[in-house]
């Protein structure tokens, strides 16, 4: 993966927001090394190195397993929720929804309540100053329906305690869209909003059956979408949010399976072709740990790319409109965005 040398750019002292981001995949290698040690596995920083380089998307989700194999108790989600935090506040993120993988806790028998309960709460904590974070809980496609259904019942159970969507991950191929309408049911009747990974590396038509078929309000990636601009236009019409993550479709070969280029680098990404055709783009950096970026890096990708600083802003904007949050807790963000904007000149 050849990735240009991060620059600076309008957005790094601006308050911003990010709403595509795993909080296992967050888990840097020195991290994983600590987190492996606890649990009476010694490994060395070039292995989790070397894991941490990807063939292709099969590749990455065999990574996610092992590493999050090493999260077993709430101190090790402590652990882990406090780096991220301390990342976001260092890049101005004043917003976050973060995903957390309850089909992977669920999967592997652990106590969700207890998991979750150490998370918020590291999160609160006064350190973190003015960041605010929200959760999504995430099934894996690959479980299956019923597992999906599991995970959608405590999302739901968690929806006054900080939850605001249920979304899906994982194989995007394993299992068709229609298996999952039951969950996402659920979730929505919970007064949950609705998020699925779609168009990463599946076709158009896996994000087109994510709206349809589960009532998708975001979708993350949806890089798909550039193969067909009258969904980009549906879409775009339906106030459809596509969650674009830079490095991430480099890292685990979705951009080079999407454009059909085997050495498909950041300059074959759809992300200035989509604004132009109008849709609604927010920037995210996926699994930033596993993925060795940040935001303030996503931003310089998309600068690389001949974004205008106009664009640049729209993009950071763009991801406070899409945020689940109460209208005027929105609406105060988004000022106080623009008014740290003007006072740069940049509004």
């Amino acid at each position: 993966m050849i990735q240009p040398a991060r620059q600076s750019t309008i957005l790094d002292s601006l308050p911003k927001a990010e709403l595509h981001l795993h909080l296992e995949g967050s888990i840097r290698p020195e991290t994983a090394v600590e987190l492996a040690g606890r649990h009476g596995t010694p490994i060395t920083p070039a292995e989790v190195a070397a894991r941490y380089r990807y063939s292709d998307f099969a590749g990455f989700i065999e990574t996610f397993k092992w590493v999050t194999s090493f999260l077993r108790d709430p101190e090790d989600y402590v652990l882990i929720t406090r780096k991220l935090a301390e990342e976001l506040v260092r890049q101005n993120v004043v917003y976050a929804e973060i995903t957390i993988s309850a089909g992977v806790m669920l999967r592997r028998g652990q106590n969700v309540e207890a998991n979750f309960a150490a998370i918020r709460e590291t999160a609160r904590s006064a350190p973190f100053g003015r960041l605010r974070a929200a959760w999504i809980f995430d099934a894996a496609r690959q479980f299956g329906a019923e597992a999906a259904m599991e995970a959608a019942r405590w999302a739901a159970r968690f929806g006054r305690s900080g939850v605001v969507a249920f979304g899906m991950g994982g194989d995007e191929l394993a299992l068709p869209t229609a298996n999952f309408r039951s969950a996402f049911d659920l979730a929505r009747s919970e007064g949950l909003r609705i998020v699925c990974h779609a168009g990463e590396i599946g076709g158009p038509e896996s994000v087109r059956e994510a709206v349809e078929m589960l009532g998708a309000e975001r979708i993350g990636h949806g890089i798909a979408t550039m193969h067909d601009p009258s969904l980009s236009e549906w879409l775009a019409a339906r106030s459809i949010v596509l969650e674009n993550c830079l490095t991430s479709n480099l890292a685990t070969g979705a951009l080079a399976k999407q454009t059909g280029i085997p050495g498909a680098s950041l300059a074959d990404h759809p992300l200035a072709k989509l604004l132009d055709r109008g849709s609604r783009v927010t920037l995210s950096t996926d699994d930033p740990g596993m993925f060795h970026t940040d935001l303030l890096t996503e931003y310089s990708c998309a600068a690389s790319l001949g974004l205008t600083n106009s664009q640049l802003l729209q993009l950071a904007e763009q991801s406070f409109h899409a945020a689940f949050l109460p209208p005027a807790d929105k609406s105060r963000l988004l000022a106080d965005f623009r008014a740290a904007a003007k006072s740069t000149g940049l509004l």
